[in-house]
């Protein structure tokens, strides 16, 4: 935000990014029946709004999950599910509500006993996570096996929850995931300062009286619930996609933590409903995976295209440094060859602006002679009127910093990173600037 409560340039391409994001999630279901003539049945409709209320859940709570660089861990509370679904079943048999709580019980076990090993072993997060990720998961394989064993229980489709079985999901089930997942979101948005003080510095928070451990512990509880609530529709298998790549996706476009957990939202929210979308155009697409490709795909746009880290800008600001900075060189090798030949306009040889700048004169003679600030004549090259006035405002700016590296201290000059290429009369205030133009101006320049 600048001041007088303006919106950033910055500011309003992401709130426009959320805008259009969350039009186009508005328009899905009008819009694949217009382009594909799909007929959204009672199980499309169903899986479609399960899908996006849980993209955006996790969307909105993985965001925590990527900033504390804890995504492993995601991957490793939703594998540890897996034994607490088997057991719930041989307790309680088949009923969702009841296999869901094995599965958050078993998730939220797991969680407790990766701490007690950080704190009582000298095992890494990461050998600690990976521990629980294989050995878990193993019990959970081992005990599903024994279920199929048992007579009358062949046909149990506990087997669905590895890899998740949308198509089974029904009104209820939605019905539980929004009425939990609206509990999470008014949890989240209560604590709000609390996880985002701890996320960002616990030391702070801890030094300020929060008690550090409980919010911990509540924020990864509830990332176990929105885990336990996709294995339906993702399985425990790809539900660390759908919490994770919505919150990778919108890291790329914002430094704001309320407008990354926004987006990040909608991201998720767009890639539940899309992904089913397509699944529902043929019966051997599975929503699952489905819907994983689409965050996914958004993951590969955003880090493509999204202003400031996107690959696409990198790589077009090092083609602009590159040739920015083979111009500068080229132009104050000419500067300097035309003043110990007599003017600054004086012609410079071909052969020697190419043998002093190497593989770059060629490219920062054509950015020159496209601004207009050197030609070629008959007798080599010559800068222009503005070439010799950009020449002379570049070798001053370099005398004022030499002069500013020498005496900052002595004229008492705010302190400044040294960046040669920038113009140290925009970084200097106007009584400064005049302290260092004097020095100059005495000679003091060696």
């Amino acid at each position: 935000m600048t001041s007088g409560g303006a919106l950033s340039a910055d500011d309003r391409r992401v709130w426009l990014i959320i805008a259009a994001m969350a039009l186009v999630s508005l328009l899905l279901i009008p819009l694949s029946q217009a382009l594909f003539g799909l007929r959204f049945t009672y199980t499309v409709r169903v899986v479609a709004l399960g899908g996006s209320f849980l993209g955006l859940l996790s969307g909105a709570l993985g965001c925590f999950a990527v900033l504390r660089r804890e995504s492993l861990l995601g991957d490793a509370l939703s594998h540890a599910a897996l034994p607490g679904v088997a057991i719930a079943f041989l307790l309680a048999g088949r009923e969702l509500s009841l296999l869901l709580i094995g599965a958050g019980i078993a998730s939220w076990l797991s969680l407790r006993f990766i701490a007690a090993l950080l704190a009582t072993t000298r095992i890494k997060q990461d050998a600690a996570l990976g521990i629980v990720l294989a050995s878990w998961f193993a019990a959970g394989i081992a005990l599903l096996a024994y279920i199929q064993s048992i007579p009358d229980a062949s046909q149990a489709g506990l087997d669905h929850f590895i890899f998740g079985q949308a198509a089974a999901i029904i009104e209820s089930d939605v019905r539980l995931v929004m009425g939990v997942g609206s509990i999470i979101l008014c949890l989240l948005a209560l604590l709000w300062k609390e996880f985002k003080l701890v996320t960002f510095d616990a030391e702070f928070a801890g030094a300020n009286g929060l008690r550090i451990g409980l919010i911990n512990t509540l924020l990864s509880t509830l990332i176990v619930v929105t885990i336990v609530l996709g294995l339906q529709l993702a399985g425990v298998i790809l539900m660390v996609g759908m919490l994770i790549a919505p919150g990778v996706a919108a890291r790329q476009w914002t430094h704001e933590l309320n407008q990354m957990v926004i987006l990040a939202a909608v991201f998720g929210a767009f890639s539940g409903g899309f992904g089913a979308v397509i699944s529902a155009l043929d019966s051997d697409i599975p929503t699952g995976p489905t819907i994983i490709v689409v965050a996914f795909a958004l993951v590969l746009m955003s880090l493509t295209l999204a202003p400031g880290r996107g690959l696409l800008w990198s790589r077009l600001r090092q083609r602009s440094n590159r040739r920015a900075f083979a111009a500068r060189n080229t132009l104050r090798h000419l500067y300097r060859y035309a003043l110990a030949h007599g003017a600054a306009n004086s012609p410079v040889p071909d052969s020697f602006i190419r043998g002093v700048g190497d593989r770059g004169a060629e490219l920062g003679l054509r950015e020159l002679g496209g601004a207009g600030h050197v030609r070629l004549g008959e007798s080599g090259w010559q800068l222009s009127e503005s070439g010799v006035e950009l020449a002379r405002r570049d070798l001053h700016n370099q005398q004022l910093w030499e002069t500013y590296r020498l005496y900052a201290h002595e004229l008492d000059l705010p302190d400044l990173a040294e960046d040669r290429e920038r113009e140290i009369a925009s970084l200097l205030p106007a009584d400064a600037l005049a302290k260092l133009e004097a020095k100059l101006a005495e000679g003091a320049h060696p």
